[in-house]
């Protein structure tokens, strides 16, 4: 029953939308100028008969439409019984007819014609009918007497009232704001809309594919698919309604692609994101913002052919997003099956292939120029995308099947992604350089206005901003590695340990002001996280050159020339002192490997996602059982 309810709730609300619809298409200024050129007496008799008429017909479709589902299944049975009442007087009124035009006066069972014709009305084809038609006159009796007005027992006032009073003790219950999402998921609005397009489209397709006829296969059935759907966007009502199915459609093709790359618990995983949302909204703002809804036929189709480029640019977009992170991880985590490498290089094969077709389409379909230009550079910077996770992916295989890592891996995928943003970001400033010229030269509104500050805002200088700061930070990171002293082999060889992050064999590394050994590399990786030393959680520091060349290089010396330099600028401590600090000092450092303990896992982490550094899981079991082990002694 619950299904069937909320079926009910979806298509007994179907015909209040598409009356409205049809409303909208209506002509009135045109029907009025046709009354007023057959005679003014008539339109000045008519006019505002006709208009109030108009509005009251919106009225009521507006009202049949937020009925509760019991008023509007009453509703519907009150029609149907006054439809077939009207049946059954319309089947009396012809039996009636024949019997005079018969002009047989005596008893009808005397003459066989007469008696057929009676027991054909009353028992025939109409039987049925018949039937359902005294049902309905039992069951509603009371409500037609009220639909005629012979009696009411309730007065107007009175009804008013009893609807007037719950809505503001609602709202102030539930507030505004809650009130409106429990009506919208009560009305099953985006169902609702969708299922209101497809019924107009698909009538407009079988009348199109009709009246067509021979020159389907000349236009093409993509042609007519197209001018069908611009048919169904004439009106705000239609126009909101292929939003739905253009968000529905977006949500199907993601969750489609998250089902071939993860299975059902990829769907599972749902991000806000990734519902598309997106997608319907960017058909809307377009739509709305190039004016759609006043075009003719042949022109709307184009722009919307345009539009639609548009969405699905973004749809593959989104798909990017998806795919990305799991052909990554696959190149990362060495992942031996072949299967899902298979559907993470044929996903991305299909996002490289595609859009190129896109565009090629799109430019031989349109004459070329700048906003166009834009539209397809868009489109390829999706190729462009896919082209560099395949990189990335190809390097990490390659860095699989060596025995040594790749020194500057880093440095190269870092480069591959700046490549990507850097043209993505170039091909938005193109669009709000375009969109402000033509706002300022050209037909200026404030939706057009409204767009172009959210994009500059979201796009340009959000994207600026953090390319910028990313690029500080690893210049940053350079230059502390560039000042901490090098390691020679005589101290590699005495401290004979890996790198406490990659785990690999040092053949050559840094040292920091703490005294602990790392790949040049792998601490620069670790400075774009943090700041700190990931053994003792000290401040990295560059080495300042007198500090370093008094130190030679020797670890001890250089932990103990922060002491050193502290006893000369009169901070010395006694003798007692001094050994308690150290005391305190060995104690804080273990404090730190411990917390270390607590805390790496999530460090290392950080590191494998924002900057793909493979890191297996035994070697981190290893640094626990090692920083354990330090604290225990």
């Amino acid at each position: 029953m619950p299904r069937l309810e909320e079926l009910a709730n979806i298509a007994l609300r179907v015909p209040s939308i598409l009356v409205l619809d049809l409303l909208y298409k209506c002509d009135i200024e045109g029907f009025t100028e046709n009354l007023k050129a057959k005679n003014e007496d008539m339109l000045f008799k008519y006019k505002y008969v006709i208009w109030n008429m108009y509005y009251l017909g919106h009225l009521i479709n507006v009202v049949v439409l937020i009925l509760p589902l019991r008023h509007i299944v009453t509703l519907y049975l009150h029609i149907l019984a006054a439809l077939l009442l009207y049946m059954g007087h319309q089947i009396s009124k012809d039996y009636v007819r024949e019997e005079l035009q018969y002009g047989y006066e005596g008893a009808v069972y005397l003459d066989s014609l007469a008696f057929n014709r009676f027991v054909s009305a009353m028992t025939g084809e109409n039987q049925p009918v018949t039937c359902d038609h005294s049902a309905f006159i039992i069951f509603s009796a009371d409500s037609v007497f009220r639909l005629v007005c012979v009696t009411l027992h309730v007065s107007y006032l009175d009804s008013l009232h009893h609807v007037r009073c719950p809505v503001p003790q609602v709202i102030e219950l539930y507030r505004l704001l809650a009130v409106g999402i429990s009506l919208w998921n009560q009305f099953a609005v985006p169902v609702l809309f969708s299922v209101f397009w497809f019924v107009l489209f698909a009538v407009q397709l079988f009348s199109d594919t009709m009246s067509a006829g021979a020159a389907t296969s000349h236009q093409g059935f993509l042609f007519l698919v197209l001018t069908s759907v611009s048919e169904c966007c004439a009106t705000p009502y239609s126009l909101l309604g292929l939003t739905f199915v253009v968000s529905y459609l977006a949500l199907g093709l993601l969750n489609l692609c998250k089902f071939y790359l993860g299975g059902f618990a990829a769907i599972q995983n749902e991000n806000v994101m990734h519902r598309g949302v997106t997608e319907g909204v960017t058909l809307l703002l377009l739509a709305l913002q190039t004016g759609l809804l006043d075009m003719q036929t042949l022109q709307r189709t184009f722009l919307l052919s345009i539009i639609l480029f548009i969405v699905l640019t973004s749809t593959l977009q989104s798909m990017i997003e998806i795919t990305d992170p799991v052909i990554l991880a696959l190149g990362a985590s060495r992942n031996r099956s072949l299967w899902r490498h298979f559907r993470g290089l044929s996903m991305c094969l299909l996002l490289l292939i595609f859009p190129v077709f896109m565009a090629y389409k799109i430019s031989q379909f349109f004459h070329m120029d700048f906003w166009l230009l834009i539209l397809v550079s868009s489109c390829m910077l999706t190729s462009l995308q896919v082209t560099g996770t395949m990189l990335i992916y190809s390097l990490f295989m390659v860095e699989l099947f060596r025995s040594d890592p790749i020194e500057s891996l880093d440095e190269v995928i870092y480069w591959v992604n700046s490549i990507s943003r850097v043209l993505e970001f170039l091909v938005a400033l193109c669009v709000v350089a375009y969109g402000t010229w033509e706002s300022l030269f050209g037909e200026w509104s404030w939706m057009g206005a409204s767009v172009i500050i959210i994009h500059s805002y979201f796009n340009v200088w959000l994207r600026a901003q953090s390319g910028w700061k990313s690029f500080l930070l690893r210049q940053e990171a350079a230059k502390k590695i560039s000042s901490l002293p090098r390691a020679t082999a005589q101290q590699l060889d005495r401290h004979n340990d890996v790198c406490s992050i990659c785990f690999q064999e040092m053949s050559s590394a840094v040292i920091t002001l703490c005294g602990h050994f790392f790949h040049g590399n792998c601490l620069r990786k670790w400075l774009y996280v943090q700041e700190t030393c990931p053994m003792c959680h000290q401040t990295v520091r560059p080495a300042p050159a007198g500090q370093s060349q008094a130190s030679g290089g020797d670890p001890a010396a250089q932990r103990e020339a922060q002491p050193e330099s502290a006893a000369q600028e009169g901070h010395q401590k006694p003798s007692s002192s001094s050994t308690e600090a150290q005391g305190d000092d060995d104690t804080q450092q273990k404090t730190n490997y411990y917390d270390l303990s607590r805390n790496a896992f999530g460090l290392l982490n950080r590191i494998n996602f924002c900057y793909s550094s493979r890191i297996s899981s035994f070697p981190r079991v290893k640094l626990l059982l090692r920083l354990r082990f330090t604290v225990v002694l």
